[in-house]
Parts: C-alpha cells; structure tokens; sequence
C-alpha cells in the first residue's frame, strides 16, 4: 500500500480519532465500515496517491532526459511537506482540483517544481490514483473474502453429517445436510473470488495518453513513459483510451460487488429464515446479558446482522446504475463522472468490506441447532421421503411413474385423512406387497437419503 497502513482488526465498528474530532455526516465516518478500508478513502490518502502518480512520472520523464537531472529527487522530497490544508486553499483560489496538487507541490520543490505534471493531463494523473486506490481496496476485499470462506469451511465440515430438512418453494422437500447447505455458499464465494482475479487487470490500470489519448504532449516518448509508469506502480498498461480511461471498468467492478453483496444477501437471508421462531434451526449470536432484542418486546432475539447486511446491499447494488451511467462520454471526455465517483466509489468499497466482514461474524458465531433441525424432520411426519420412495418403486416390477402417481396418492389421502405419511405409507397394501417391512423402515429413514452430501462437501473443502 502507498498509505500508511491503518492498524488492522476484525473489529467491525471501529470509532476513530478522526471521529472524534468531528461531529460526522455520514454513517460511513463511525457505524459502517472498518478503519483499514476508510483509510484509503480518506483526503489525505487521496492526495498520497496523486501525489505519488506525480513523483513517480518526474522520475520516469528524468530517465528518459525529458526534465532535467536532479527534477525528481526534488519533488520525492517535496511531496513529503505537502499539507492537505494546502491544497484546499489553492483550489478555493483556481478551481481546479488537480492544479491545486500541483501548485503546492511545486511550492515544495524548489527550482524543480516548473516540471511538475510535465506533458500530462489531469487525468493521466487522477485515473492512475485511482487505480492506486482501486489495488489497495481491493486487497483489502480479498483478505475478508478469503476470512469469509475460511469460517464458513469449518462450519461445513463440522456439520457434515449434520440432517435436516431441504426446503423448495418454502416447502418441506428432501433430506440434506447442513454442512451441504454451506458447501454451496462456499462454492459461490469461490466463483466471486475468481471473477475477481479475472477483473484486476482491467480495473487496476493506469494512462499517460494524455488530454485526448493521442500522447503528443510527450511524443514521440509517450508510449515507453506510459509503460515504465505503470511498470513502477504495479499496474497494467491501456491498450487505448480517450483523456480518461473507459468507465466500463469501474462499472465492471462495481457489478462485481453488487453480484457478491447479493450472494452475502441471500446467504444472511437464509438464516433469517431458519432463525424464524416456527423453524429455529439456526440463530445468530445473542448476548443474553446485555443484548436488547426490541425497545418494547423484551422476549425477542433479532437476526439483526443478516437484515443490516441485506439493507446494505441494496445500496451497493444501486450504485451499478450510476457506474453505467458514468460509461457515457461527450467525445473524448466530459466531467459528469468525476463528482458521482467521489461519492460512489468510496462508498462502494467501504459497503462491501463491511458487509463480507459482518457475514463472516454471523457465520463464525452461528448457533446450529441440532435438535431442531432433527424435530422439524419428525414433525414432517416422513412426507421429505416421499421421493425416496418414488425411486425404490420404481426399481420394482410397477415401474418409475407408477410408483409417483402412488405415492402422489397416499401423501394426499394421509393428508386428508390425518395421518402421517409414516402411518401412511406403512400401511398401504401396495406398498407392502412390493417392499419388505424393513425396507420400509429404511427408506424412512432421513440419514439414508442424503446422498452424495458428504462427498460433494469434501469436494469443495479440497478445493479451497
């Protein structure tokens, strides 16, 4: 990281001294978020990175004798007393954000300061910032992802034998596992991990092209500067560009983000449904001593996080139409994008580190209630068998579609007659004729029927 590293934590709230100093308007400044990410997206880091976009093309223009010997070292050593503060009062005076950077920069640099930003365009300058930015973010999204899949493996292999209900159409279905339920959550996770790797060259790239993407101003070294640049801050070089680089890739990435905040949504979504009180299989983590569930009902025991979670993906999700919109240029640039990604991106990318860090406090510290799980199979009466029976019917003489439009028919008549599919189907004469008593007793039983769970779970498990 080109900023000074912020003390790392798992800690999701984090006030800050920052905080303290102000009375914040946004959520982002002290409920949302952790001190690592908002860091990056501070003002000071910001001018950091612009600054350093600046020194590091003094350097490469020094190499290639496009400014003079000595032009570099100066501006190094300038941009170390450059003040925010500065800044500010340049750009009150000239209204230019990025001349603003510069001016004071060269009130640093002595003599050398007359080269600063020599034959580039603001852009060249803001958008490999941004890519700067973009690098640091990013890790930081991709240790959490990791530390996401890390908790929710050891809850799949600790509850790999672990049977309860399948449910399709919010209805009892099949028998599976819950280790098998967060196997396909952890194979999600790892799609979202690879489209993450097959988007960082493209996000993570820089430009020196130029105020229309020709590269005159520094021709016929234009090409080469570009290439050493983006060479000495780890970054890939644009095949071609207009003044800015083409916003499809910050829109790409910020689909990226919704598609991944939308996969945390529907995974918290589903403990909010095994939380319910009429299923109780899963809870979130509830301080009995001190945790208040409602102002009001003093019984309640939320999924507070998993709703909070949901919520803010929605938000993320929302910034996708104002990164397309974003995409669409007068000729070769105009400035609508510039103030929206100020706000989006920082809240993009804080958002979406929240929420991955707050699954993972969900799913690390998930109660799993074992014998509820196994009380809401007993409860359905053996009905999540029904095609257990299908199957071992139809190996015998009555064949495949016989044997469901029976078992259609006592799963309703034991409805209608209330019974359990248990009583039911342990008492039909047909079934009895074809399948032994202990046959039967087998096939109601739910561990019987779970398949390739547990291989499926191993699969994954060794995939990471």
């Amino acid at each position: 990281m080109i900023i000074a590293k912020a003390r790392r934590t798992n800690a999701v709230f984090i006030w800050c001294t920052f905080c303290e100093s102000m009375d914040p308007v946004s959520v982002l400044d002290y409920r949302y978020g952790t001190e690592p990410m908002r860091t990056v997206f501070r003002a000071n880091s910001y001018l950091q990175y612009l600054l350093e976009v600046e020194a590091t093309l003094a350097e490469v223009q020094e190499a290639k004798q496009i400014v003079p010997k000595g032009t570099s070292k100066n501006i190094r050593e300038g941009i170390k007393l450059v003040k925010r503060e500065r800044v500010e009062e340049i750009e009150a005076e000239i209204n230019h954000d990025v001349m603003a950077v510069v001016k004071a920069l060269e009130e640093q640099s002595g003599d050398s300061g007359k080269w600063i930003h020599f034959g580039a365009t603001s852009y060249d300058i803001v958008d490999t910032a941004r890519a700067l930015q973009h690098k640091d973010a990013l890790e930081l999204l991709e240790k959490a992802i990791n530390s996401l899949i890390k908790s929710m493996a050891k809850l799949a292999k600790s509850h790999k034998k672990t049977v309860m209900l399948g449910r399709t159409h919010g209805q009892w279905a099949t028998p599976i596992t819950f280790g098998l339920k967060i196997s396909v959550f952890i194979a999600e996770l790892i799609r979202h991990r690879d489209r993450l790797e097959e988007i960082k060259p493209r996000i993570l790239t820089g430009k020196f092209l130029g105020a229309v993407g020709s590269g005159a101003a520094m021709a016929p070294n234009t090409l080469e500067v570009q290439s050493i640049i983006c060479k000495k801050l780890g970054l890939n070089e644009p095949l071609a560009t207009t003044q800015i680089l083409g916003r499809d890739r910050i829109a790409e990435v910020i689909a990226w983000g919704s598609n991944l905040a939308t996969s945390l949504e529907k995974f918290t979504l589903e403990v909010r449904n095994l939380q319910r009180s009429d299923i109780g299989e899963v809870a979130e983590a509830f301080n009995k001593e001190k945790q208040v569930g409602s102002s009001t009902m003093a019984q309640k025991k939320n999924p507070i996080a998993s709703e909070n979670i949901g919520g803010l993906s929605r938000i993320i999700r929302s910034m996708l139409y104002t990164s397309y919109e974003n995409n669409l240029q007068w000729h070769e640039r105009d400035l609508a994008n510039s103030s929206s990604e100020r706000i989006i991106l920082p809240q993009f990318y804080i958002l979406l580190e929240y929420i991955i860090i707050k699954s993972n406090n969900v799913f690390s510290n998930l109660y799993v209630n074992k014998e509820r799980m196994a009380e809401n199979m007993s409860r359905a009466g053996g009905l999540p068998m029904a095609e257990a029976f299908v199957i071992v019917l139809g190996k015998t003489d009555l064949g495949r579609q016989d044997a469901h439009e029976l078992i259609r028919k006592i799963s309703m008549d034991a409805e209608s007659n209330k019974m359990t599919f248990n009583e039911a189907i342990s008492s039909n004469s047909i079934v009895k004729e074809y399948l032994a008593k202990d046959l039967i007793q087998k096939t109601l039983q739910p561990e019987n029927y779970i398949g390739h769970s547990e291989e499926i779970i191993d699969k994954v498990l060794d995939s990471l």
